[in-house]
């Protein structure tokens, strides 16, 4: 029982990140139907920016609280993260907006390649060793053990999920959102403007992108250029899981993939010595994945025009 205990406090954890990130992606899909692929790659520049900044606060001001360290680094995070997405909206994928779906598509797979590259050249290829912001005295549920930068994630996590459906369903920016994505045209004609309505989705996909990177990256301990690849391949995947386009969908596909992924890694792990459970995490969210699209294709949430925003 403690076993299974310890793997659902990880897999919430898991799936509160991939939530944060699968928001994005379905965020812009409800709007324009597009699916950003550089997604992943907003996340990674957001934690390598973190980075920077922690790595710079604590040499100039080693007596510093490092919970003011963490702010700082991910409000600046968060800021750098939202002025490139609006600039990769507005550069890449505004001028594509009534061309065929597979040219946005191919254009935010190279948008992805292009980011990967500047980031290797900016940062370089190396891992870097993230600070450690947070206290190390874990705390215990049974046997079960969870560290305070866990209940930070999940903190963190509700905050921003409650904020958002907030703002989609409680104020004037929401209601052009659910506007725009019903239809973009009509919503123009009642004094929506579209392009401002989806410069401010990208933005917000990306600060949500910014604050994953930083868990993750406080998570994990380790930044690089090429992070943000299985996360966003993962928190799409989530995307889907739940219903692209859905709000809700989004949340419940991160959180069931993260809860999916780790119970069947630690138990695969603990029944073979711990060979496989690590090697093989990635498949068990991708079985699961094929299987419920194969019984319903739209995903365990489907898609509600409401929620489409």
């Amino acid at each position: 029982m403690d076993i299974f205990i310890q793997q659902v406090i990880n897999g919430l954890v898991l799936g509160s990140m991939y939530a944060l990130v699968a928001l994005g992606y379905t965020m812009v899909y409800g709007i324009i139907g597009l699916i950003n692929f550089a997604h992943g790659e907003v996340l990674m520049v957001g934690a390598l920016t973190s980075w920077t900044i922690a790595t710079m606060m604590m040499e100039a001001m080693p007596g510093a609280p490092k919970w003011m360290i963490l702010v700082l680094a991910m409000l600046i995070a968060c800021v750098v993260a939202a002025s490139l997405n609006f600039v990769i909206e507005k550069v890449a994928y505004r001028p594509l907006r009534n061309s065929p779906k597979l040219a946005p598509l191919i254009t935010a797979i190279g948008m992805s390649i292009l980011l990967q590259t500047l980031a290797m050249m900016i940062w370089k290829p190396n891992p870097k060793a993230y600070p450690s912001l947070m206290p190390s005295q874990p705390f215990f549920i049974g046997e079960a053990v969870i560290s305070a930068t866990d209940i930070l994630i999940l903190s963190i996590t509700c905050i921003s999920l409650a904020v958002l459906s907030y703002l989609v369903n409680r104020t004037k920016l929401g209601r052009a959102m659910r506007a725009t994505a019903e239809n973009p045209r009509v919503a123009a004609l009642m004094g929506v403007k579209p392009d401002h309505v989806i410069s401010a989705t990208f933005i917000i996909g990306a600060v949500l992108a910014a604050i994953a990177g930083v868990m993750w990256a406080l998570k994990y301990g380790t930044v690089q250029h090429a992070m943000g690849f299985l996360p966003g391949l993962k928190a799409f995947t989530a995307a889907v899981f739940g219903g692209i386009g859905n709000l809700a969908g989004a949340v419940v596909g991160g959180v069931l993939l993260g809860l999916i992924e780790s119970i069947g890694a630690g138990y695969i792990g603990d029944l073979t010595g711990g060979v496989l459970g690590s090697h093989y995490a990635d498949i068990f969210a991708f079985i699961v994945l094929i299987f419920v699209l194969t019984i319903r294709p739209q995903g365990l949430l489907g898609e509600r025009v409401a929620d489409r925003a």
